[in-house]
């Protein structure tokens, strides 16, 4: 039983964790962190393609949400908030090895994947197989778009690219993919 004040870190609802976090309870954002952290690296790893580098800059990010914490307002957005943070987090990571950003390239609707589990699993494969060959603007654009529902106007928003290069990036890249995919 926890102690009369403490917070049960694993029956306490995600709210009440950011609040404990924010008042700089560690342990409160180690179960944020624990329980974000498979969301976390699964969006990193689509944008960058690399298990190792998703990890890392997943790190990065909750580094980075630790520090800024005090400045989230509401606890119900912080998935959003965090997001932001991480696509941030990438977006200066490819900077910093001198990606360029400035190729127009995009993409449509993903593959829907068959009901077996092994037809599944297969699709996820060559999902992630394509979108690594997709450059790195159009998996980021892609990925965002697709993967986690965001409008062309909010990844504007996110990425700081212009709407016409985010619309050409997820339009050429989706092609791209829905090509590959249909030869695999």
């Amino acid at each position: 039983m926890a102690a009369r004040g403490s917070l049960n870190l694993a029956q306490a609802t995600e709210a009440s964790l950011i609040v404990a976090a924010q008042a700089r309870d560690q342990a409160a954002f180690g179960e944020l962190v624990k329980r974000r952290q498979g969301w976390a690296r699964a969006l990193l790893r689509r944008m960058c393609g690399s298990h190792a580098e998703a990890d890392d800059l997943a790190q990065d990010a909750f580094v980075k949400a630790w520090e800024r914490l005090v400045d989230l307002e509401t606890p119900a957005a912080f998935p959003a908030w965090f997001r932001r943070i991480a696509v941030t987090t990438f977006l200066m990571a490819k900077r910093r090895q001198k990606a360029v950003f400035e190729e127009i390239d995009d993409a449509a609707p993903i593959v829907s994947e068959d009901s077996t589990p092994e037809a599944a699993a297969s699709a996820k494969i060559d999902l992630e197989k394509a979108l690594a060959l997709l450059s790195d603007a159009e998996r980021l654009c892609v990925t965002l778009n697709h993967g986690e529902g965001l409008s062309h106007s909010e990844i504007v928003e996110m990425t700081g690219l212009p709407l016409g290069t985010v619309k050409s990036h997820v339009l050429r890249g989706t092609e791209k993919l829905r090509r590959m995919l249909e030869a695999a």
